[in-house]
């Protein structure tokens, strides 16, 4: 980029007033300085202020704001929808992301702007596999991700510890110690990142193997290396093509199993309406040269409707199957890319399609991606396209007990530091949180606020549904 092209970014000078610089100025400023200026941003927004949860005056009713995040959607998928968020405080929060982002738009913040993921709760993170066959972890939903305060992403995250703890039956000293950790780990990481060489942080990536060998507990270790070792192990062929798919005659077809996979009304297993080849053509341009050539050596087979998740429930998702020949299948996920929570509060996203604002962030945040990420555009909607499963590892949050929680949330912390740093202001953050506790302290503070206020949003849907306001579907737990 020339320049004179340069995109201008906000900083604050010595003088404590804001001016516009370019990001060409901003590389010639020395990393100390930077720091300070991190620093003299305090004087605006303290540290402390940080902790402050007051219910904003005039805010939205939050089941109005559940109902508002669905606008769109498919609504006989709805009811599923209300049920799971209904389960619990901590599933409310998980589908939540609309209500706080509101919330967090009425809170101080520092001024400085990262790509953020959007919704970066404890459930949003998980391992997964490079194309060089690495296993690393890192943030691994970024379907609300945009440029907005770095604050948001870091409260998010924090009061979902405190939130799932709770869950959990633990203790509020364990949910507290928790959120603790996580934000230390990330105020610990920025430092050290804001040291590292440009390209020495962008090929930076947090290893599974070295996190789990790092865990000094040898029981958990142990347990943990053997789900690594087995998640390794599997493969699309020998173990996701099994569970999906069944034989029709000597076609492969994906197996519907209510109420989460299905087949669209009018298109039996193995009809692939001709509307998703048409917009698959112009998913395969998004791709690189290289990986439309490797795309090019499979052939669609079949396509069905899969509800995910908790917030993407009643969105248009698919996944689709593909054979390169016998035995050789190619799982993709189709997910509908609608505007981000966040752009309502943070402001318009520059992609005029929310699949390529979507993978804009993929490409930003995550050290590694998936050679299928692509995006594509159909009739009033927007997609990203992924590998359904590639050596994908969930992590099972809810039987977590203390000494789970504490090792998940230094890996949490430091997941979301890496995506925040590889924004390019590492050493403003650094400066503006400091060497003190004091951040950690105020984010500790503000997750207990959050998690009571919550809880009462979860009370009120669960209320709406029980006066028969708001239809839910109550799933089977297995």
């Amino acid at each position: 980029m020339k320049a004179k092209d340069a995109k201008p970014m906000e900083i604050q000078d010595r003088t404590h007033s804001w001016r516009k610089i370019t990001q060409t100025e901003f590389n010639r400023v020395e990393r100390a300085q930077r720091y300070q200026i991190g620093k003299a941003l305090r004087d605006a927004c303290s540290r402390d202020s940080q902790a402050v949860w007051k219910v904003p005056r005039n805010r939205p009713d939050p089941v109005q704001l559940v109902l508002a995040a669905e606008k769109g959607r498919m609504p006989e998928l709805l009811p599923l929808r209300h049920g799971r968020m209904a389960r619990s405080p901590f599933t409310f929060y998980r589908g939540a992301a609309l209500t706080m982002a509101s919330d967090l738009a009425s809170m101080p913040v520092s001024g400085v702007r990262v790509q953020c993921c959007g919704d970066a709760h404890l459930c949003n993170f998980g391992g997964f596999a490079t194309p060089e066959r690495r296993v690393i972890f890192a943030i691994n939903d970024l379907d609300e991700t945009l440029s907005a305060p770095w604050e948001w992403d870091v409260k998010r995250l924090a009061a979902s510890f405190l939130v799932a703890c709770r869950d959990n039956g633990l203790s509020d000293s364990t949910a507290r110690d928790s959120v603790s950790t996580a934000v230390r780990t990330y105020r610990e990481s920025m430092a050290e990142f804001s040291q590292m060489k440009t390209l020495e942080l962008w090929y930076y990536a947090l290893g599974a193997d070295e996190l789990v060998a790092a865990i000094l507990d040898p029981t958990m270790r142990r347990r943990a290396l053997k789900r690594l070792q087995k998640e390794k192990a599997h493969s699309i062929a020998e173990d996701l093509f099994p569970k999906l798919v069944e034989q029709q005659g000597e076609m492969p077809v994906i197996k519907d199993q209510l109420p989460t996979i299905f087949h669209a009304e009018g298109y039996p297993p193995g009809v692939v309406q001709k509307l998703l080849l048409d917009m698959f053509a112009g998913y395969r341009s998004t791709l690189p040269s290289a990986y439309q050539s490797l795309l090019d050596r499979y052939e669609i087979r079949d396509c069905a409707v899969k509800v995910v998740g908790i917030g993407s429930v009643g969105t248009s998702c698919w996944v689709l199957l593909l054979m390169a020949g016998q035995n050789d299948p190619l799982f993709l996920q189709v997910k509908e890319a609608r505007a981000s929570v966040l752009e309502p509060y943070a402001g318009a996203s520059p992609f005029a399609n929310h699949g390529q604002r979507v993978v804009n962030g993929y490409r930003l945040m995550q050290p590694a991606g998936d050679m299928f990420l692509g995006w594509m555009q159909g009739p009033r909607r927007h997609y990203f396209i992924r590998q359904l499963k590639d050596i994908k590892i969930s992590i099972r949050v809810e039987t977590f007990g203390a000494p789970e929680m504490d090792i998940y949330a230094t890996w949490c912390g430091r997941a979301l530091a890496l995506s925040h740093a590889r924004s390019g202001l590492s050493a403003v953050l650094s400066g503006y949180m400091g060497k003190s506790d004091l951040f950690e302290k105020a984010m500790v503070g503000f997750s207990a606020a959050y998690a009571d206020q919550n809880e009462k949003d979860h009370a009120a849907l669960v209320r709406a549904i029980r006066q028969k306001k708001i239809q839910a579907v109550v799933e089977v737990q297995k």
